[in-house]
């Protein structure tokens, strides 16, 4: 069962248990992926893959977390309480994320594959790396952790 269905089934849930902001975000799922789907019919694709299934769920992830530092920022807890529990409900049809070790191991065979010597070749790791690490890890933590395996390689 892929995504979509899987909301669908997860908002007839909501709507029976009457849980407005459970329904309310599983209903901003759907409607990206809705809204998607109609953006790729000139190019033949009826349905979205499930890589960019995930992909919207992955940025509506990252909207909320922007949403919660702002509102903090501003000192709305309230709001910022309110994104929370939207990320949560988002989290749960996110791939687990990897650990730090995961992350580092992944970073390393793709430095290996692309012969990266130094931190002017992030550009070569960071394109490669996101496409792995898609929706599994943070593209800051990874950006970070790319540089610093670089800085280490150039220091050695």
């Amino acid at each position: 069962m892929g995504l979509k269905e899987q909301v669908s089934e997860a908002i007839k849930a909501a709507m029976k248990a009457k849980d407005k902001l459970r329904l309310e975000t599983l209903r901003s799922i759907k409607k990206v992926i809705l809204e998607k789907e109609t953006s790729i019919r000139p190019t033949g694709q009826d349905e979205l893959t499930e890589a960019e299934e995930i992909e919207v769920v992955v940025q509506l992830a990252k909207q909320r977390r922007e949403a919660i530092a702002q509102y903090e920022q501003a000192g709305r807890l309230d709001l910022a309480a309110q994104e929370q529990a939207e990320l949560t409900i988002l989290e749960e049809y996110l791939p687990q994320p990897l650990s730090e070790a995961e992350i580092t191991q992944v970073i390393a065979e793709i430095i290996a594959q692309v012969g990266a010597r130094s931190a002017r070749d992030i550009g070569q790791v960071m394109g490669p790396a996101m496409q792995r690490l898609k929706g599994k890890a943070d593209g800051k933590k990874v950006q970070e952790m790319v540089k610093a395996q670089l800085e280490d390689l150039s220091r050695a």
